[in-house]
């Protein structure tokens, strides 16, 4: 801070705000939190006056009060010789533009890190010496485009948010009398010039430190520590209401951009428990989170985005999707259960990337909905193909979402409104990119809309709230009743310093930028810290005491402050408040009404889930639950398991003995892949790929097929009725052998293709069977049999696995006691009918967690609750 700047009280700030606009006092802070604080404590000011009406004070963010003095400088009469002043978005796309020919990864990353190398470089005076001192590549890649970027600038008339201050503003009708600058802890060289430029007498106003009581303290963890400072917030401001003197609390969480969504998560859980509950009246929050999010992130942005992504040829099936059920569409209120059953439906038949007409053509049963996806198709194609000017796009853009409908016709809520309204600003602002870009193309005029939207963080506008949580920047100037400042470890505090890559190390120490060395690091955040010190009457430092398995110590900036403890009660979270009240019934729900009829329309599959989980075969079979598909590329698991099987099929259809497999099988091969392929309607290189695969599969393994003796093949993909208990199936079988030789001839063997590599027959030997249809076909068939098999057809892997009662049926066959094995498989067999006949339905998964891996009816079942995670990291390494 200069020290030749007078300073004012905060006292004498108010005293002098509440003069009115006469005074000509405009007070100007470094961002636009602090300006909102001190415009809230200015009214609390004039209401403890007992005041009925005052004049507005003039507190603004200091880029705001550039603008608006460029604004008044630009329509005064002197005014023509100004440049025009560039959006963010427009001087972004004169650096893409500058960067265009260089070998980067992501243009537009380099040019934003550009952007803010041009701004450091005029805020600290170094501009002028970036190719001197280009020491580097990085430097001197950065001075060529600066210098590039600068002339284009100059050609254009332009001028950006980073050489506004430089520029004549202190002549305009806007000049105050009294220019406050408020909660400034660093002051670069172009601000202390352009407060002096403007004429204007110029103070500074800080916080005055008070006398505060601050303890340290740690927690086991980062997440600890976060609810641990919401209960103390929770606290302190019920204390604080009960006292007749609603407290301002402050709690700094360092990286609140990454942590917002916990940050969110956290305090409203313990702030206001149950507030997500169905039935629950939408209440404002105590508390208000500093950092807003990315504006796409909204949901009503997000539909605009995909609306607007339809017009670009294919899309994603999530997108349409995400279009079918969202309510910003037009007609959600009148088809929103149909349209529900609806997106069930197209998962299981529409491909993972479609176009629009596709999607229109498999609509059915939502005919509000298919109107508006028309009109939409119709506006697309009145959609120019060439290049168009940003101003043009955007008024086609605004066409699309008409005809779709948006925003519904529900009415939106406060925050979907102002998302809309930021939405549309986003929209103003993309089209006037025109004066730089020139024509574009539709998807690059999307690219750059979503990219405006991506990098624009939004937060509405919310009652003012007694807790704010705020980053480490935002915090600073800010004054409060109790604060509390979280994350001080060794590690974290102070940060490290970081020069920008593309400008001159030297220079940045030489100019003092704060980041740009460790020693001016640690000189600001000694200041930051001592801030804090002084900005509350209790301050509370924290930090975890473990990040993992590595033990971190406290920062060493707060070295001096006492260890202790910070008492506060604990309050519950709302699971345990339910339960507290008692209100309790306690029933077995673990069976469901018997079986009605013996006949099982979901074939063998049954008692495969009955085996793994009873829950899971009653809610499949019995109730109909089924989780939601998802279209992914390429092939599934049991699209592959189909090729497979119509791959055997095809072959031993033509082959059926042993005496077959010495001919010339690559015609019989070549015919049955192929056959394989266009059952299942693929096309394409994707069919080429897989008819390749299936033809070096069936050669490997049919060299397998001619080390065994005769036999031949007597059901291939046989349907057949199964009995066992009272339970009656339709089964398929794989394929059936007969043996010709061999102290087994004329006995029957059972073959079942699989290409997974956890298959084992051991998984017959127990009482729930994993995999059981092969001990099925052997105890219910009427023939002799006397060998089950897996054809394990997995290359560099091929073989058989299984059981037989004797010896060398089949090479890898495993022999035992044949009728002992089929009376414990029909015993096991029996016990899983009678259970999914009798209604068990019992949440017992086999393998713990392991079991539920692949499940998707966890949220039914609810399994967590009753089940460890950890137990599953056990049972995979058993």
């Amino acid at each position: 801070m200069p020290g030749d700047v007078a300073q004012i009280t905060k006292p004498d700030l108010f005293a002098r705000l509440a003069q009115g606009h006469a005074a000509g006092v405009t007070v100007v802070t470094p961002n636009r939190r602090l300006a909102l604080v001190l415009k809230a404590e200015f009214v609390a000011f004039q209401t403890a006056r007992k005041l009925p009406a005052w004049e507005d004070a003039d507190i603004l963010p200091l880029p705001a009060f550039c603008q608006r003095l460029y604004e008044d400088a630009l329509y005064a009469e002197p005014g023509a010789g100004l440049p025009q002043l560039l959006a963010p978005a427009q001087a972004c796309a004169i650096w893409e533009s500058v960067l265009a020919g260089a070998p980067l990864l992501s243009v537009a990353r380099t040019a934003a890190n550009c952007a803010d190398a041009w701004r450091l470089a005029h805020a600290w005076r170094i501009a002028g010496a970036l190719e001197k001192f280009a020491h580097n590549e990085d430097t001197q890649a950065f001075a060529g485009w600066a210098r590039e970027y600068s002339q284009r600038c100059r050609d254009g008339g332009f001028a950006d948010a980073a050489v506004l201050p430089d520029l004549e503003l202190g002549s305009g009708a806007g000049r105050p009398k009294l220019l406050v600058a408020h909660g400034f802890d660093i002051l670069p060289p172009q601000t202390v010039d352009f407060f002096r430029g403007l004429g204007a007498e110029t103070v500074f106003c800080r916080p005055v430190p008070g006398n505060s009581k601050a303890v340290k303290t740690s927690f086991p963890s980062a997440r600890h520590e976060l609810e641990a400072a919401a209960q103390w917030a929770r606290a302190r401001l019920e204390a604080g209401i009960a006292a007749g003197r609603p407290p301002r609390i402050g709690v700094v969480v360092p990286e609140l951009q990454l942590r917002r969504k916990e940050v969110a998560r956290v305090f409203a859980g313990v702030m206001r428990p149950g507030w997500n509950l169905p039935g629950v009246e939408p209440r404002a929050m105590p508390f208000d989170i500093s950092m807003g999010e990315p504006l796409e992130t909204y949901p009503i942005v997000d539909f605009a985005l995909a609306v607007l992504a339809l017009g670009c040829g294919e899309f994603e099936f999530a997108t349409a999707s995400r279009l079918i059920r969202s309510p910003f569409l037009g007609g959600a209120d009148a088809e929103f259960a149909a349209r529900a059953l609806l997106d069930a439906r197209l998962r299981q038949t529409l491909p993972p990337r479609l176009t629009l007409p596709r999607l229109i053509g498999s609509l059915e049963a939502c005919a509000l909905l298919r109107t508006r996806l028309e009109l939409l198709y119709g506006v697309m194609q009145e959609i120019p193909s060439r290049t168009r000017p940003p101003h043009d796009w955007a008024r086609h853009f605004t066409g699309l979402l008409e005809a779709a409908g948006f925003p519904g016709e529900r009415r939106l809520d406060s925050d979907e409104f102002q998302a809309r309204a930021k939405f549309d600003e986003m929209l103003a602002e993309f089209s006037r990119l025109g004066f730089v870009t020139g024509n574009i193309s539709m998807p690059e005029a999307l690219r750059r809309l979503r990219r405006l939207c991506a990098e624009t963080l939004f937060q509405p506008e919310t009652p003012d709230a007694p807790v704010q949580v705020a980053g480490i920047l935002e915090s600073a100037g800010l004054e409060f009743d109790c604060l509390w400042v979280s994350g001080l470890s060794e590690e974290a505090w102070p940060l490290a310093a970081r020069a920008n890559p593309f400008l001159p190390v030297a220079l940045q120490k030489k100019a003092g930028i704060p980041e740009a060395a460790a020693e001016t690091s640690l000189a600001l955040d000694r200041r930051i810290t001592e801030g804090w010190l002084g900005a509350a009457g209790e301050v509370v430092f924290s930090h975890p005491a473990k990040e993992k398995d590595r033990d971190l110590l406290p920062s060493p900036l707060i070295a001096a402050v006492p260890a202790g403890k910070v008492e506060f009660p604990s309050f519950a979270p709302y699971r345990d408040l339910l339960f507290a009240c008692r209100a309790l019934e306690f029933f077995e729900d673990e069976k469901g009404g018997p079986l009605a009829s013996g006949n099982v329309r979901s074939g063998v599959r049954v008692l495969t889930n009955q085996a793994a989980c009873p829950f899971r075969a009653f809610a499949r079979h019995r109730l109909g639950a089924e989780g939601l598909d998802s279209p992914g590329e390429g092939l599934d698991v049991m699209e592959r398991g189909n090729l497979l099987h119509l791959l055997m099929a095809g072959i031993w259809k033509e082959v059926r003995t042993r005496e077959g497999l010495n001919a010339d099988l690559a015609p019989v091969i070549s015919r049955a892949a192929e056959k394989a392929v266009n059952e299942l309607k693929l096309e394409g290189r994707l069919a080429q790929l897989e008819q390749t695969r299936l033809e070096k599969l069936a050669r490997e393994w049919l060299e397998l097929e001619r080390e065994r003796g005769d036999f031949e093949v007597v059901a291939i993909e046989q349907a057949r009725p199964l009995q066992i208990g009272s339970l009656s199936f339709n089964g398929r079988i794989d394929r059936m052998d007969r043996l010709l030789e061999g102290g087994m001839r004329g006995a029957h063997v059972l073959v079942d293709y699989k290409t997974g590599a956890q298959l084992t027959p051991q998984m017959w030997m127990t009482d729930r069977p994993d995999e059981p249809q092969l001990p099925l076909y052997a105890v219910s068939a009427p023939e002799d049999v006397g060998a089950v098999a897996f054809a394990k057809l997995k290359t560099g892997s091929m073989r058989f696995m299984g059981f037989s009662r004797a010896k060398d049926a089949i090479p890898g066959l495993k022999p035992c006691a044949w009728d002992e094995l089929l009376g414990q498989w029909k015993a096991s067999l029996e016990g899983l009918a009678a259970g999914y006949a009798g209604g068990d339905a019992r949440v017992d998964p086999k393998k713990g967690l392991a079991t539920c891996r692949n499940c998707d009816l966890q949220p039914l079942c609810r399994v967590h609750e009753r089940l460890s995670a950890l137990d599953e990291s056990e049972e995979d390494g058993a």
